[in-house]
């Protein structure tokens, strides 16, 4: 029998994303140095805008971006041709000649051109640099010595600060991305009279023109389309506001000389789905330099507090608070049951990066977020649809961040259409499917290579997302809009499956297993397969998201009842190997690399429920065994997923320790596959180089830690740490069946809790070990 501790109930109805919490304590990252490399630079976004200053001294690097500064154009990359080979690529599968399927699938079964190789696939790039070149009085460059410096990032209201002192004088600086405005704020001041003097220049590295016109200072550009080069058109005006001092103008900067204080304005666009951008930023530049400064700022903090004032989650305090931000991770990997906070500064800056880096009308969040450095960033900054875009959103509902879904369904909706020719073009099937990797313009076709590229169930692992959106607010009017991009997936998948000849289920061919390959008989190794584990997963949850959605909508009860007669024929969420492991391949192959990065038989697992340790502990314990053998280590959002995975085998204590492996301080920028990912001095996850998806997958796994609501019931502390139990507090964090759920915890018990919702109804909590059935009634 397990001890009860009292408990304080209490069942309240509120609406989904109403109330905010305030938060208990100031949120920061925080420095005593200029960021010596852009890995250290503070982030600062408004869902469009973006902005990453250094601190300089002397010179100061702000680099900015546009979410939607995207190269690239709408492109037809389909080979109508690929369809005639598939028989032959399926008997040859079939026959176990896997290498001869691939070789066929590398020549006649991939994109045409160079695909994401190059334009029109295009690249997510940079906006530009800000440089700001500051002189001080009577002092040469080579000779300016700056003391009590420290340079800060407040979490709680998106605002970065600067100070210092040169010569008995004290600079500041605020800078901020408006939530109110929609432009770029820096603030400049000194505590005596006439003491800034500095000079602005904005530049990019291709495709840019700087110019001046008047007191503004201006970047114009097109990026390249892949086809007459007129792609998408940028600008970013610049223009600045002075207490005292004189400003002027040369060919290509503004300068300022002897003020008191300057407010720096950058007003940017592109015309991605946009005709009428300059007019919006020529709107939104009056606007910001007509309000007063105080009122601005004041607009900005409480517009982003609607979002992030939501969630707050206190472990306690902590000693190491009182480090630097690049010492604290040091001393947290030396000790990290000595500072309990740092986890909660981690979680909640990974909400401050959705927040900053979406926003309801454009683009989600890409592979950096929208944050870049770089005219090609690496792996294009795309969109790929094998784990990265996905966990980019899977924080967002938990976390109580529900419209940050909303852009996605956007990019999914306007991938059908081109889906739809691909589904054609390869496997002469119904519906629409994407493979591996999208962008802007609803790229759809396989990737340009077979050992990556093949993968299918792009559009179905988009569909959970999508999903999981109605799952958390159960918005009748949202699922009718989703719909149709749900059946089409279903309908493809329905579409093209085949019968495997030596067991009966119905299989995807050919198909592989994201990124990874094995071993054949022969000892050669091939990466193309029938029927992977992760496609017969997200299959099966799609058919049944989509028979629950047609019953919900009252619509399509003969295509409904198709699905559910092929799920009978589906192979099982996972078969066990005799190694007591869950086969990642029908065919149960020797891994070329048993640690390798993607864990991709596991979806089951999560984001989806079809394995639990309630319903299936046979299958949960080969899950288990899974991640022993693929270890610990990998790349930032592989071990950011492994967290997940822990954490809904509700082995607390090996979360943490994923969460203290994805810790690991680092400055490597190198492109890296294997073991090695951990944290930037600035927070940011590192593959290397710098992938958000670390962030954002690290995020869901702390609220995995925290609830779960994918069994049938609401699981408080689900997967807590021996190193949280001491005591903790929650407030904010939502559930499936759209519940808010706030509690407190001691000794690793449950001592009080409140539930939340806008309708009356039945819901399960497990308290302590215990389920209870609650009524939630209307307040």
């Amino acid at each position: 029998m397990l001890k009860r501790t009292p408990l304080l109930i209490t069942v309240i109805i509120t609406g989904i994303t109403t109330f905010t919490h305030a938060q208990t304590k100031q949120l920061k990252l925080w420095y005593k140095q200029p960021a010596q490399r852009w890995e250290e630079t503070v982030a600062l976004g408004n869902g469009r805008l973006g902005m990453m200053p250094d601190g300089g001294v002397t010179a100061e690097k702000v680099v900015l971006n546009d979410i939607t500064m995207w190269s690239g154009s709408s492109q037809d990359a389909n080979n109508y041709e690929a369809y005639k080979k598939l028989p032959e690529i399926r008997s040859l599968l079939a026959a176990g000649r896997n290498v001869e399927a691939q070789a066929i699938i590398d020549k006649s079964f991939v994109c045409t051109g160079k695909g994401s190789g190059g334009v029109p696939f295009g690249c997510f790039q940079m906006l530009g640099d800000l440089n700001l070149k500051y002189q001080y009085k009577g002092i040469e460059d080579k000779d300016v010595k700056y003391e009590n410096y420290e340079r800060e990032l407040l979490l709680n209201n998106a605002l970065a600060k600067t100070t210092y002192q040169v010569n008995g004088v004290t600079y500041k600086r605020e800078y901020f991305t408006s939530f109110d405005n929609d432009v770029d704020i820096i603030k400049l001041s000194a505590d005596k009279p006439g003491m800034l003097n500095l000079s602005i220049n904005i530049s990019r590295p291709e495709r840019g023109v700087t110019s001046t016109e008047g007191n503004e200072l201006d970047l114009t550009g097109q990026l390249d389309n892949g086809t007459d080069g007129k792609g998408v058109a940028y600008k970013a005006r610049v223009k600045a506001k002075l207490t005292g001092g004189s400003l002027s103008t040369t060919p290509t900067s503004l300068v300022i000389k002897d003020a008191t204080e300057v407010i720096i304005y950058v007003s940017a666009g592109t015309d991605f789905k946009n005709p009428q951008y300059l007019t919006k930023m020529d709107g939104a530049l009056k606007a910001a330099m007509k309000k007063p400064y105080t009122s601005e700022k004041q607009q900005h903090i409480a517009n982003f507090q609607k979002l992030f004032n939501r969630v707050n989650v206190d472990l306690g305090t902590s000693e190491a608070e009182k480090l630097t931000t690049d010492q604290r991770l040091i001393a947290f990997r030396n000790n990290p049951d000595a500072d309990k906070s740092l986890p909660v500064l981690f979680y909640q800056f990974g909400r401050y990066l959705s927040i900053c880096s979406t926003r309801v009308g454009l683009l989600p969040p890409n592979l950096q977020g929208l944050w870049a450095n770089e005219v090609h960033t690496p792996w294009n900054g795309d969109y790929h649809l094998d784990i990265n875009i996905e966990m980019n959103q899977w924080p967002v509902e938990v976390s109580n961040l529900s419209e940050l879904n909303l852009p996605l369904a956007d990019l999914v909706k306007g991938m059908v259409p081109h889906g739809e020719k691909t589904a054609k073009a390869y496997y002469n099937a119904d519906g629409w499917v994407a493979h591996v990797i999208t962008n802007p313009w609803g790229f759809t076709e396989p990737g340009e290579s077979a050992s990556w590229g093949i993968c299918k169930v792009g559009s179905g692992w988009l569909c959970d997302n999508l999903w999981q959106h109605y799952d958390f607010t159960g918005d009748k009017n949202y699922l009718k809009q989703i719909y149709p991009i749900l059946k089409g997936a279903a309908q493809f998948y329905n579409s093209m499956l085949i019968s495997d000849a030596k067991t009966g289920w119905l299989v995807t061919s050919p198909s592989s297993s994201p990124e990874n390959s094995f071993y054949l008989p022969d000892g050669t190794h091939a990466s193309i397969c029938v029927g992977p584990t992760i496609d017969n997963q997200i299959i099966r949850e799609l058919f049944n998201n989509v028979i629950t959605a047609s019953k919900v909508l009252g619509t399509d009860a003969t295509f409904s009842k198709t699905l559910a007669a092929k799920v009978k024929k589906l192979p099982p969420p996972g078969v066990i190997a005799k190694d007591g492991r869950i086969q990642e391949w029908m065919e149960d192959y020797k891994e070329t690399e048993p640690q390798h990065r993607h864990v991709s038989h596991l979806y089951g697992l999560f984001p989806a429920s079809e394995i639990t340790p309630e319903a299936t502990p046979a299958l949960a314990e080969a899950a288990k065994k899974t991640l022993e053998v693929r270890g610990d280590d990998g790349p930032s959002w592989s071990i950011a997923y492994k967290i997940l995975w822990w954490a809904r085998l509700h082995d607390g204590n090996r979360t943490y320790k994923l969460f203290k492996e994805l810790m690991k301080p680092t400055i490597k920028t190198d492109i890296n596959y294997g073991a090695g990912g951990g944290v930037y001095p600035n927070l940011l996850s590192a593959g290397p180089p710098f992938q958000i998806d670390g962030n954002f997958g690290a995020t869901a796994g702390i609220a995995e830690m925290l609830i779960q609501s994918h069994a049938g019931f609401i699981d408080l502390i689900p997967s807590i740490p021996d190193a949280w139990k001491a005591q903790g507090e929650v407030k904010g964090l939502k559930a499936r069946g759209n519940f808010t759920v706030d509690m407190k915890w001691k000794d690793g018990k449950i001592t009080s809790y409140k539930v939340t919702s806008p309708t009356p109804r039945m819901v399960k909590v497990k308290v302590n070990g215990e389920v209870k059935n609650i009524m939630a009634t209307k307040g």
